[in-house]
């Protein structure tokens, strides 16, 4: 489930509350209170057994005499008897509950999963929703409802905020009171039986009420759903998210580098990146970001430029922006000279602007006034330490003048305590951000950053593949399906490179030998100098055991170092079953960078592909940065960019630049490998040697194990449905491929619009537009396999040239979903529509949507008998001024055009 039935819980006409009570200070008196003093508009129906009244409303002695039936229900009753009210409410038609008692599994009690799941099979027939168990409850200010026992009702606002943790709660509401800060939602999910973080992520990105979302998560249900939610939400909403347990005891030992480097925690963060919301990692930069959204600003990049009184505050603030990724803008020529004219001749004459000490209300209106016309700078931090010569709260009450009439993002800083606490009012009031450190408020300012470069990877077109690199999948299933026959849980090396080599990824020659002899031959066959390496199923980390021998010059010492490496590790590891050993030509990269890649299998998300500094102390550098499949070119650098080495690789000095698209494609073919064979479950590539002349794998060891689950399925990004592709003919003889949509076609989107006549136009979009813009365009092409899917047709051998396109957009619950066809001006008359069309209504019948429907406008003819023809029923469609009707698909009758 997702939204069905949701606007019961978050909108309802009429309330039930079972578990009501008159019992001072008790959760179902708090309960009573809240929901007939709230100011909810609708009935409250209290459930008391003895009263005839709670909180001076009538009360019912069950649900049976309830005088109508309630949309929403809340539940505090002793939790056996849970499940019965739960069918007996779900029987009389309420469609949500929100259930605040305990006792329903928690810690795994068995008695507590058994109410559990008669609790969701009394309600799952009747399409009833739960929000809990074990929850605060639910506030809606904007209508007055306060479906919780919470101490405080928050004002009305454009703040959602989602948790899993009932203090939480509490926590933001004591915080946000004093700040103004109002909230749209206020949602403790509690133990997550039912609605989980995914389905509320999905209301509140169509809540037009909602701006910004908060997120308390300690852990996910169902990944791919709420990686398609958060997407979604993050594309309209500003969203920030805390996780708890980021440090997790049960984290098991891990067999590889990357096992040990890829915590559950890593896998969250690359999530929410990837998802483009803002992670924080303490309740206060929680609190602080809420307050940086609460003022509605936005940075266009990374340059600050920072006004104070006090040099030391100056040089407080750069270390911290410095620490954070942040720059000093470097004011404009114009900005120092309007500074010179209202400042002392001892001010700073650069940026930060220290105004000296004995800055009154007037110079820091003057200079603000001068700062905020510079154009270098993309936001600003102003500052103020308390002084005996200068009144503080005079001159926030300038600041705060200049800076509400400026459009630009100001942040503010005023120290100190009693003397500051006036300033802080101030600024509150007027919603300007302001903190009590120099680092808080720099904090501030990145939060936007971040949140800005997520937004703006979102939208980022990457480079297109090169169409020459389709893996060869079958011979890395059959490399796979050997050892799995043969009972084994790791490839050899030689076995995991040629899986690699399958995939494009190059790999370093490499070849078997059973004995020293083998060694030889092999040796002089690839020419010295060479490496060897043992050969062992029970050895995964040769390297430790002195089971690595570089740099072998002639035969004679190939022997040696091979009968003392067999007879050294046969005392190390006496059990360990030794097969031979691994030859290959030794790699001379003077300079180049040693790199791991890897992929490990998450238990919520499933695969997820790791890039950093390789080697044989990559554990102890722990310079890594993690993505969850699938990636792109554009992707797999942003993943790199996280790390330091990623510096390194760019060039310095008299050092080259390697070749940083190479190691990207590299990342991009391993996750496709995570995608196409579920068995692999842990892959490492350690060194990647990467430099100005390219990259190769020296190393490489991949685990495996039987799974009936597709490749594509425990990926928590749904990845490009290659199996969608097919070709067909047009009326006039032309072939054309049929395939989804991909974010590098972008421009080729762009160009295609550029030949549509006005009148088509109007007809795709109802209403006349110049220009598709890259932001539109964008989202058209960086779609959510999931729940979208557009189908583009292009000619035979031009793959970058679209002639039409379908697409479809299904609602979170993926039965019905809105389609829109174009094809291009001068491609039309030659059946490209109807094909278009076809394919799209297959695929929506194929994932199980019940209903396709569309606007078409009225005097749009050739599509109104296009979907005529092919089955669609038309409706009358009250939007548009009458100038639109509905076209209707019912997919679950065989209707229409069958050939």
């Amino acid at each position: 489930m997702t939204v069905r039935n949701l606007d019961r819980l978050f909108h309802p006409a009429s309330v039930a509350l079972i578990g009501a009570s008159r019992r001072e200070r008790s959760v179902g008196q708090l309960l009573a209170r809240n929901l007939v003093t709230g100011g909810f508009a609708g009935p409250v129906w209290p459930i008391h057994r003895e009263a005839e009244s709670i909180e001076g409303v009538p009360a019912y002695k069950s649900v049976a005499e309830l005088p109508g039936v309630p949309d929403l229900a809340v539940l505090a009753t002793p939790p056996d008897s849970v499940p019965g009210l739960i069918g007996e409410l779900a029987e009389r038609g309420t469609k949500a509950a929100v259930v605040i008692s305990a006792g329903f599994g928690e810690g795994g009690n068995e008695a507590g999963q058994a109410r559990r799941q008669a609790m969701l099979e009394a309600a799952e027939p009747h399409l009833l929703r739960i929000n809990g168990p074990n929850c605060v409850g639910i506030q809606v200010p904007g209508i007055g409802l306060n479906a919780s026992f919470a101490h405080i009702a928050p004002k009305a606002g454009d703040v959602a905020f989602v948790t899993q943790s009932g203090a939480m709660v509490t926590s933001m509401l004591d915080w946000t009171a004093p700040r103004g800060i109002g909230f749209s939602h206020i949602v403790s999910l509690g133990d997550m039986a039912d609605v989980d973080f995914g389905d509320v992520l999905d209301y509140l990105a169509g809540d037009r009420e909602t701006r910004s979302i908060l997120l308390y998560i300690e852990a996910v249900t169902h990944a791919r759903k709420f990686m398609s939610a958060l997407r979604a939400a993050a594309r309209t909403k500003r969203v920030i998210v805390i996780k708890g347990g980021r440090h997790a005891a049960s984290a098991k030992a891990a067999a590889s580098h990357t096992g040990a480097l890829a915590g559950s925690d890593a896998v969250y963060d690359a999530a929410f990146r990837r998802a483009g919301a803002l992670r924080v990692f303490s309740l206060e930069e929680l609190f602080d970001a809420a307050e940086t959204l609460a003022a509605r600003r936005s940075v266009a990049g990374d340059r600050l430029a920072i006004l104070t009184n006090g040099g030391g505050l100056g040089v407080l603030a750069t270390d911290a922006l410095m620490d954070k990724g942040g720059r000093l803008a470097e004011l404009q020529p114009e900005t120092v000279e309007a500074l010179d004219a209202c400042l002392p001749a001892t001010w700073s004459r650069g940026n930060p602007v220290d105004i000296i000490g004995d800055a009154d209300a007037a110079r820091y209106d003057a200079a603000l006034e001068a700062l905020l016309r510079d154009r270098n700078s993309d936001a600003f931090l102003v500052m103020n330490c308390p002084v005996a010569v200068a009144d503080s709260g005079d001159a926030a009450r300038a600041a705060a003048t200049r800076i509400s009439a400026s459009e630009r993002p100001v942040f503010t800083a005023w120290l100190g305590e009693a003397a500051a606490q006036p300033a802080r009012a101030t600024f509150a009031a007027q919603h300007i951000p302001t903190y009590e450190s120099p680092e808080r408020a720099v904090r501030a300012f990145m939060h936007l950053v971040r949140y800005r470069r997520g937004q703006d990877m979102l939208m980022q077109t990457p480079p297109s593949l090169p169409e020459d690199g389709q893996p060869d999948r079958e011979t890395a299933e059959k490399i796979v399906a050997r050892a799995l026959a043969e009972a084994r849980e790791w490839l050899n090396e030689p076995e995991a490179k040629a899986v690699l080599a399958a995939y494009g990824i190059p790999v370093v020659e490499t070849r078997e030998a059973a004995d020293v002899d083998a060694a030889a031959a092999a040796a002089a066959e690839i020419g010295y100098p060479v490496a060897i390496k043992i050969l062992s199923p029970d050895i995964t980390h040769k390297s430790d055991v002195g089971g690595v021998q570089l740099d072998i010059k002639d035969e004679a010492q190939l022997r040696r170092r091979a009968e003392a490496m067999r007879e050294r590790i046969g005392e190390l590891t006496p059990q360990a079953r030794i097969s031979g050993f691994t030859v290959q030509k030794m790699s001379r990269r003077p300079g180049a960078h040693e790199l791991i890649l890897g992929m490990v299998e998450d238990a919520q998300f499933g695969p997820a592909i790791l890039f950093g500094q390789g080697g044989t102390a990559v554990e102890v550098l722990r310079d890594k940065a993690l993505g969850l499949p699938p990636l792109n070119l554009a992707l797999a650098q942003e993943l790199m960019a996280e790390t330091r080495i990623y510096r390194l690789l760019e060039g310095y000095r008299d050092e080259p630049a390697a070749k940083i698209e190479e190691i990207a494609l590299c990342l991009v073919r391993l996750a496709q490998l995570a995608g196409d064979i579920a068995e692999i479950c842990e892959i490492d590539v350690n060194p990647l040697l990467a430099d100005s002349e390219g990259v190769v794998a020296l190393d490489a060891r991949m685990r495996v194990r039987e799974t009936r689950q597709k490749g594509t399925a425990r990926l928590a990004i749904r990845p490009y449905p290659r199996e969608l592709e097919s070709d067909a003919e047009l009326s006039d003889g032309a072939r054309v491929r049929l395939r989804p949509i991909r974010p590098e076609d972008e421009p080729a989107l762009r160009a295609a619009f550029r030949k549509l006549t006005p009148q088509d136009v109007r007809f795709r979009f109802f209403t006349v537009m110049g220009e598709l813009s890259h932001e539109l365009a964008a989202r058209l092409t960086q779609i959510d396999y999931d729940r979208e899917m557009a189908l583009v047709a292009t000619p035979e051998g031009e793959p970058g040239d679209i002639w039409g396109v379908v697409r479809f957009a299904a609602d979170p619950d993926i039965e019905t979903a809105e389609f829109a066809v174009v094809v291009r001006s001068d491609k039309q008359n030659l059946g490209l529509g109807r094909l278009l069309l076809r394919q799209l209504i297959a695929y929506a019948r194929h994932r199980g949507i019940a209903r396709l429907w569309g606007g078409v406008m009225r005097e749009n003819r050739n599509m109104r008998d296009l979907v005529a023809a092919l089955g669609f029923s038309i409706e009358e469609d009250s939007g548009n001024d009458g100038q639109t009707v509905r076209a209707v698909y019912d997919l679950t009758q065989e209707t229409g055009d069958q050939s």
